[in-house]
């Protein structure tokens, strides 16, 4: 916070006032750079398959960010409270987000969810961070593939029966 202050040419005590703490602040850009990921990755009309499909991208997309894997690696503490806590929004806001384009999906036929939206949008969104935090929790390789496949599993039956139903 120092250093960006005074390349802003600002005191520490304004920098707070304008965007709070350090977490804060990384939240917010980390939450920009994962918006615009899922941002560019195609959900809608495509039910539960386009979602894995999608899921995989999303992993596939933060696992390959040379910036987001340095961070990891220099906090990973910090990194894993600011992504995946209960007070993370970055996590929050995924979860919406996901769970606005389930809701979208089930709305048009092509899915159907054993569970509320919001606890199917909450699995996804931990599938998905199983397998790019691997590496920090377990020490195995971050895997998108192995994200896409679970998502899959998990949405599988449901997104053809959505399809099949009269």
């Amino acid at each position: 916070m120092r250093e960006l202050a005074a390349e802003l040419g600002i005191s520490r005590a304004t920098l707070h006032r304008w965007v709070g703490s350090r977490d804060h602040l990384l939240g917010e850009i980390l939450w920009a750079e994962a918006a615009a990921t899922l941002d560019n990755v195609s959900f809608t009309g495509r039910g539960g398959e386009g979602l894995a499909e999608a899921i995989g991208t999303f992993v596939h997309t933060v696992n390959t960010s040379a910036p987001f894997r340095t961070f990891l690696r220099s906090e990973p503490e910090r990194a894993l409270r600011l992504l995946t806590t209960k007070a993370s929004l970055v996590q929050s806001r995924t979860i919406d987000k996901l769970r606005a384009l389930l809701a979208d999906e089930i709305a048009a036929g092509r899915l159907r969810s054993p569970l509320p939206v919001a606890d199917l949008a909450y699995l996804l969104v931990r599938v998905g961070e199983s397998f790019i935090y691997t590496d920090v929790i377990t020490g195995d390789e971050p895997d998108a593939a192995k994200a896409r496949t679970a998502a899959r599993m998990l949405l599988e039956d449901h997104f053809r029966d959505a399809t099949t139903a009269s």
